[in-house]
């Protein structure tokens, strides 16, 4: 028998389907995920035979196969545990549950417990611009999901938890976010331009750029002020639009650095780069371009 359970992989700003498909077969017991996994994905043969385990939920003896369609897309991180886990249970009948309609993701820790998992938020946008009617995550992040509406999202705090409420035994209730993260609340700045005394004649030329959206460069001797005044310019600029915030929140969600109280960004970013950086460090490096956090 094979089970097929839908998640997401995020492709840059993007989001694209797979299907987690798992196969099960009368051979000596070994476990193997195809379909263009990288390390870390890999690495959940260990984590979801872990936490299947620990969950006090069966695990085949046999020769188990999973499939991550298509298998010409690059798979990369943990938030495939959760569906390869799920797609174990229900080959084994020991899940009864029409996965149609939902997407699952999330990392399993070795007890079983769903950690928090990365790009949560493109992976609700695309949710909902798909059709799906239900998306599962960890707890920890369904505050963050919760901020596309369209889609019931269910936090999960663990495998045997989802497990319950999926054989239908006690069932979970749809997050209901009762905190008010709305792109009209008013941002919060670091550094407020109004309460800079003095350089009058830096902070004029600071208001024409932000009014006109022009470059500015900023000369003096150490200590004058120029880094403060540049850090304060972002209180001046025009608000964000609605899609303009989602767009920065989803490149916080990729990039993990979304605070988990407040999961919208609503404040324009800013980075400080030092001015001997080359265009490599600004760019950042690696398989999947990233500088550190503030430069």
């Amino acid at each position: 028998m094979i089970s097929k359970i839908y998640s997401s992989a995020v492709l840059g700003l993007d989001c694209e389907l797979v299907e987690v498909e798992i196969d099960i077969s009368a051979s000596l017991p070994t476990f193997i995920i195809v379909g263009l996994p990288d390390k870390a994905v890999d690495e959940a043969k260990e984590r979801v035979r872990s936490a299947i385990k620990n969950s006090s939920l069966p695990f085949p003896r046999t020769k188990v196969t999973v499939n991550l369609a298509p298998a010409y897309i690059k798979k990369s991180g943990p938030s495939f545990d959760l569906p390869i886990a799920l797609g174990i249970l229900a080959t084994q009948k020991y899940l009864e549950f029409n996965f149609e309609n939902s997407l699952f993701v999330g990392e399993l820790s070795l007890n079983g417990d769903l950690r928090h998992t990365s790009g949560i938020l493109p992976v609700a946008i695309f949710a909902k611009q798909k059709g799906y009617q239900q998306l599962y995550v960890p707890s920890s992040n369904a505050a963050e999901a919760s901020l596309v509406g369209g889609v019931d999202i269910f936090p999960v705090e663990s495998l045997a938890q989802l497990a319950s409420h999926l054989r239908g035994e006690k069932l979970i209730s749809p997050f209901e976010n009762k905190n008010s993260f709305s792109s009209d609340s008013p941002p919060q700045f670091d550094i407020d331009f109004a309460h800079i005394k003095g350089q009058e004649v830096a902070k004029r030329a600071l208001e024409v750029a932000a009014a006109g959206g022009h470059n500015i460069l900023l000369s003096g001797t150490p200590g004058a002020g120029k880094t403060l005044l540049a850090r304060s310019m972002s209180s001046i600029l025009p608000s964000m639009t609605h899609d303009e915030i989602l767009e920065v929140s989803k490149i916080y969600s990729i990039a993990g650095l979304l605070p988990h109280d407040r999961p919208l960004i609503l404040t324009r970013p800013f980075r400080s780069p030092h001015h001997s950086a080359s265009g490599i460090a600004l760019v950042g490096g690696g398989s999947y371009p990233k500088t550190e956090k503030g430069s």
